[in-house]
């Protein structure tokens, strides 16, 4: 019985790339259950990969293997198969990308390289390693083959590491960024809720939320979507465990502030 293959990327969906990994992995792994978990990670951003993957970690199972490509270095990078902890196995780029999810689930086991000529497309590809080496490498692991058949060990000290930002907590006030900023224009903040109870900003009626650009909004504290009228703003806890900032249907909540991925924001109590 194979094991399953969970795959995130940032290829979208107009070309070949994502089907064309599924079918090296039905090639070599026929009946092998591949899991889109994202394919829409925005274009180059590690980070961004790197946040997804470790908030979806919970809900991966433990015998899964995750296939995780991100890569602006494609063909500088090592490719690399990783097993944390928890038994899970990691096949990616050595960027960083699959590092905060292999910390939550206890640290790296051991690693290899993926070079095997067994294991390679070959010709390989300068610029398409995840069809010639990473979707087969996640391939022969799903069929059960050893860690070690896919290259030389490396030393998980060396492995490169993404280190996510964190917003800086004072009373009364919260200096975060943009996470991600979803479809429907909501913008996810880089505070947990746990943070946002340490600021003190869970008891204030209205909280102020401003952006370097200008962009500004009085938000009310809320559960979820539903509990605003169209205009009214909130802040919310996401399911993926972010406070982000939300706006009424049709409000963009994003284009009202005038905001993108990685910007400044401040939260503080409303004093008008």
């Amino acid at each position: 019985m194979t094991r399953s293959i969970v795959f995130l990327s940032d290829f979208g969906f107009r070309n070949e790339w994502v089907g064309v990994c599924h079918a090296v992995i039905d090639k070599l792994a026929p009946g092998c259950s591949v899991i889109d978990l994202s394919h829409g990670v925005p274009p180059l951003d590690v980070s961004a990969g790197a946040l997804l993957l470790a908030d979806s970690l919970p809900f991966i199972r433990h015998d899964a293997i995750v296939l995780a490509v991100v890569d602006p270095s494609v063909g500088r990078d090592r490719d690399i198969a990783v097993e944390d902890e928890d038994g899970r196995l990691f096949v990616g780029p050595d960027n960083g990308l699959m590092s905060p999810a292999w910390h939550l689930a206890g640290g790296v086991r051991s690693a290899v390289s993926i070079t095997s000529s067994s294991i390679l497309l070959e010709p390989v590809s300068a610029s398409f390693h995840a069809r010639d080496v990473l979707a087969p490498a996640a391939a022969h692991l799903a069929l059960g083959e050893p860690l070690g058949d896919l290259g030389p060990v490396i030393a998980p000290d060396t492995l490169a590491e993404v280190r996510l930002a964190e917003p800086l907590v004072e009373p009364g006030k919260i200096t975060c960024e943009v996470l991600d900023i979803n479809r429907f224009g909501n913008v996810q903040l880089n505070v947990r809720s746990s943070q946002f109870v340490a600021s003190g900003l869970d008891r204030a009626d209205r909280i102020l939320v401003e952006t370097p650009v200008g962009g500004s909004a009085v938000a009310s504290t809320v559960a979820t979507y539903a509990d605003l009228s169209s205009g009214e703003w909130g802040l919310m806890v996401d399911p993926r465990g972010w406070l982000s900032v939300i706006c009424g249907n049709p409000i963009n909540a994003a284009q009202s502030l005038g905001v993108g991925g990685g910007e400044v924001v401040w939260l503080s109590p409303d004093r008008g």
